[in-house]
């Protein structure tokens, strides 16, 4: 563990005991409109999807999911995971690691483009996918020539779904790694490891917790991905649709059973997103004391 993560790791503790010479009435009031709000806004609504979902019982639950077209729908969502979220892992791990270590032009430019899916609507982010890959659009013609499908096809579905996460990995490790320095990379370049060898022995465990963590949410949003997904898609039963618009289309025709049913799937995975980031942050906490410890 490096000095710098420890310094942090104190700075937080010595806040969190300062916090707690506030009146007893401050904290009490602050604790109780936190709670407040995380049951108005996020328990409520979550419980309500699962109360929905089991409304008509569980045959009805069992036979929305095991439809076809849900099935399908869960399958490409699947699928599209499966592709996005190695490739952003490769890319964040890559972006990271020459943001922290090196020195190169166009460096700040990197680090400006890894966060534009923050600030782009992912409705927009479809949008120009569709105009350039779309057949009215700067490339559309020539795909079409070629018989290269990517609007409306799974691969369109897996660039929105690449673009949205994008940053998710990346911005986990690029400070941890900065924070982390090159000291240790450097030692053992001198004592003779190779790059992959240093990276894999040294770099990688003390990233790993962050890298994990990248992953759980780059995970989560590109199987809860809805507005790009559904400007690329061309919203076609059993062959464009994931999760999120099976679920609405199911809505919009008024089966809000079987929209609720599909949906907690999604809700599921929320709760378990939820179960193994608070997981990784207790695994975390204990290393930091546990090197606090040895000091």
């Amino acid at each position: 563990m490096s000095a710098q993560t420890l310094a942090f790791a104190s700075h937080i503790h010595h806040v969190h005991h300062a916090a707690r010479g506030e009146a007893p009435w401050v904290r009490w009031s602050l604790t109780a409109i936190a709670l407040l709000f995380l049951a108005l806004f996020l328990l409520m609504p979550l419980a309500l999807v699962f109360v929905q979902a089991f409304a008509k019982g569980w045959e009805t639950y069992v036979s929305a999911l095991a439809d076809p077209m849900a099935l399908a729908a869960i399958e490409l969502t699947l699928l599209v995971t499966l592709i996005a979220v190695p490739l952003n892992t490769v890319f964040g791990v890559a972006a990271a690691w020459a943001i922290a270590k090196f020195e190169f032009p166009g460096k700040n430019l990197l680090t400006t483009l890894i966060d534009l899916p923050f600030s782009v609507s992912p409705v927009v982010s479809g949008l120009i996918y569709v105009l350039l890959f779309g057949m009215q659009g700067w490339l559309g013609p020539w795909l079409h020539e070629h018989d290269i499908k990517l609007i409306f096809a799974v691969p369109g579905i897996v660039l929105a779904t690449l673009f949205v996460t994008v940053p998710f990995v990346a911005r986990e490790l690029i400070p941890l790694m900065q924070a982390q320095g090159n000291d240790e990379e450097e030692a053992a370049l001198v004592l003779g490891a190779s790059g992959w060898q240093t990276f894999r022995h040294v770099t990688l465990p003390n990233i790993r917790w962050g890298l994990l963590y990248g992953v759980i949410l780059c995970n989560a949003r590109a199987m809860g991905e809805f507005g790009a997904v559904s400007v690329v898609s061309g919203h076609i039963r059993g062959a464009t649709n994931t999760i999120p618009l099976h679920v609405e289309i199911l809505y919009n025709e008024y089966n809000s059973a079987a929209a609720f049913a599909v949906a907690s799937l999604l809700a599921m995975l929320a709760l378990v997103t939820l179960a193994l980031k608070s997981a990784l942050e207790w695994r975390l906490a204990r290393q930091i004391d546990a090197a606090k410890d040895e000091e």
